[in-house]
């Protein structure tokens, strides 16, 4: 099977990126004011750097005593020469790159290597449709909530099929250039750092549970809520969702189903614009 099409989840353009590989959302505190300061801190000592192995070497050791290094996973390593790669702040990724350093590759002195790095493929790459991936690069413009949500494979799937299955049909991915559709689908995702009903337990991650030296998947009583299990699971678990009662399941329920109306509410007018636009029809 080929991906030579695919498009590049880590870096897709000029206003995002994702650092969720390097170990960016593993420290306990990842926050997206926490990653800020860290990165910004990173930054601005790597341009000082003598950039020689031993130099970045130094580098390392000056950010792992400077930094906080308490992780909600233990054996995820958090690299420490990711950064911010723009004045703006609005690309996350590795300093040794050799974009950022006038063609040299110096990714050999890091953890994981230069071949690894080079290498990898995320998850997502694999499982994520070629269509959800261009709905997702056309909705989201923020480096943290990408991150989370380009990582999140149930979350966007259970999305993806739920609005389909709303208006009958696969949403075509150029839908979600219009503002009122992107700004829809930004609304769901944000949910990410907005959920309710999220668990305040720092080794919650979405669906996993991490001890420190294990992972485990986290599953939702329903029976001892005095309920059955919710439509919403798969979403439920990705937003690290925990209730009290049955009436927290409900008012969750109906939270998820609104975001899912607003979109089949949208839609016919959107599809609407956009088939007018492929037909060439000015819409001044």
């Amino acid at each position: 099977m080929s991906f030579d099409h695919s498009p590049h989840l880590c870096q897709p353009d000029a206003c995002k990126s994702c650092g969720a590989c390097c170990g960016l959302y593993n420290y306990a505190d990842s926050s997206k004011e926490s990653l800020v300061r860290r990165l910004q801190n990173r930054t601005a000592r790597f341009l000082c750097a003598d950039k020689s192995p031993e130099g970045l070497q130094q580098f390392s050791r000056m950010i792992r005593a400077a930094e906080d290094e308490t992780k909600r996973y233990e054996v995820i390593y958090c690299c420490e020469y990711i950064g911010f790669l723009d004045d703006a702040e609005r690309q996350v990724g590795c300093l040794l790159h050799p974009r950022q350093n006038e063609g040299q590759d110096h990714r050999g002195v890091s953890f994981y290597g230069q071949e690894l790095c080079d290498g990898h493929f995320c998850p997502s790459y694999y499982y994520i449709s070629q269509g959800e991936k261009q709905a997702l690069l056309h909705s989201l413009d923020d480096w943290y909530l990408y991150g989370l949500v380009i990582t999140d494979i149930d979350l966007v799937k259970a999305y993806f099929k739920w609005i389909s299955d709303a208006i009958y049909e696969t949403p075509s991915p150029d839908l979600f250039q219009n503002a009122e559709i992107r700004d829809l689908a930004r609304r769901f995702f944000n949910l990410k750092l907005t959920w309710p009903f999220r668990s305040p337990d720092i080794h919650r991650f979405g669906k996993y549970y991490f001890d420190g030296s294990q992972y485990m998947i986290t599953f939702i009583d329903y029976e001892g809520l005095g309920c059955e299990r919710s439509r919403f699971d798969k979403i439920f678990l990705s937003l690290s969702s925990t209730f009290q009662h049955k009436n927290e399941v409900l008012q969750a329920e109906e939270l998820i189903q609104s975001h899912i109306d607003a979109f089949v509410a949208a839609y016919p007018a959107a599809k609407r614009i956009l088939v007018d636009t492929d037909e060439g029809i000015s819409l001044s």
